[in-house]
């Protein structure tokens, strides 16, 4: 068969979209500071983590659309794991202007897509990685309205073959808590729990084929997405230090210290400005620009300090939906249109993550 060409690639169907809660009102309420001066242009609204995790059909009764509707039960429980991923950004009820993310139970967008072609020949594409924004859904953060706009998104994508991916997207703001808490593997073990315990039940109650036809050749989307692929290069350090370590000099002594091993590394140039995230505590995270001109230059010790790693090394590839069937593949990407990111985020263990992403050149 004749491979596909990047201008075949046939656009995603959306067929459907809910909003998953979780399971029970989060009381109390939690909030996280956002430290920033202000929403607009300081490029929040636009960055987001973004990850697409790709499934082969194992079984017979494997498909995206038992998994998505398997998933409107269980990611309702796990949110009662980590319930500020499905909060708001509101400004704060102090006269300062502060931001804070609410837990306030809004929940996150669940979308249901398809698109005519096989998981063997989309993975084949020579330029997959510029296909791939339309397997996750993000829409960019109201500035003026805040707390109208989802922080996360999950979106199940059914190939022709019968497999499928699971894209996810989450602001900026929240990539500590999907990652530094492994919130996936927690969601996935819960739904693999569910799915066990219900083995009689054959189909989920929020089946979708069973409540509309999704094998239509065309239909139109009923939502749009602002998801791009305009992400640039990401390079991972683990660095030896406690969270006790994240005062103001040090990050920034840390962030140019790990952008001059970023450009070593990627052979990549970047501008001179750039925005420092750096995740305080699960309580705040501090959002600050920078330019590297009239920074002073860092003194730290190369192979002493910094450990390169890779966006696997954060498990993604080992999570499963259904026992046995791990991602055949996993991408990742920060969405940058706006300069080069820092994000400090320490682990759960004794050393701190720190993720640079460079944008393209053009």
């Amino acid at each position: 068969m004749e491979s596909q060409t990047e201008s075949s690639v046939p656009n995603i169907s959306i067929e459907g979209i809910q909003t998953v809660t979780p399971m029970r009102i989060t009381e109390p309420r939690q909030t996280r500071q956002v430290l920033v001066r202000e929403l607009a242009g300081s490029g929040i609204s636009q960055r987001c983590l973004n990850m697409v995790q790709y499934y082969r059909k194992e079984k017979e009764e494997d498909s995206g659309w038992l998994v998505a509707g398997w998933i409107k039960e269980t990611l309702g429980i796990a949110l009662l794991e980590q319930p500020m991923i499905c909060g708001r950004l509101r400004k704060g009820e102090r006269n300062d202007g502060e931001l804070e993310i609410v837990s306030n139970d809004c929940g996150i967008r669940l979308i249901e897509a398809r698109i005519q072609m096989n998981l063997s020949e989309f993975l084949d594409l020579k330029q997959r990685e510029d296909s791939e924004a339309q397997l996750v859904f993000w829409k960019d953060i109201d500035e003026q309205n805040p707390q109208f706009s989802p922080l996360f998104y999950v979106q199940v994508t059914n190939f022709q073959c019968g497999g499928y991916s699971i894209g996810t997207s989450c602001s900026i703001l929240l990539t500590d808590l999907l990652l530094r808490t492994e919130f996936l593997k927690t969601w996935a073990n819960i739904h693999n729990n569910i799915i066990n315990k219900n083995n009689e039940q054959k189909l989920p109650l929020f089946y979708l084929p069973g409540l509309k036809n999704t094998s239509s050749s065309s239909s139109p989307s009923i939502i749009s997405s602002s998801s791009t692929k305009n992400s640039g290069k990401t390079i991972i350090f683990k660095i030896t230090a406690d969270s006790d370590s994240l005062e103001s000099e040090w990050c920034r002594n840390v962030a140019l210290a790990c952008l001059k091993e970023a450009k070593n590394n990627l052979g990549s140039e970047m501008g001179e400005d750039f925005s420092l995230f750096v995740n305080e505590s699960f309580e705040a995270i501090k959002v600050e620009s920078h330019s590297k001109n009239g920074m002073l230059k860092p003194q730290m010790n190369r192979n002493k300090e910094f450990v390169c790693a890779k966006w696997d090394d954060l498990g993604a590839n080992e999570v499963t939906f259904r026992e046995g069937n791990k991602p055949t593949h996993v991408s990742y990407w920060i969405t940058s249109i706006l300069g080069g990111i820092v994000i400090v985020m320490p682990s759960m263990e004794e050393e701190i993550n720190i993720i640079v992403t460079i944008p393209n050149e053009k």
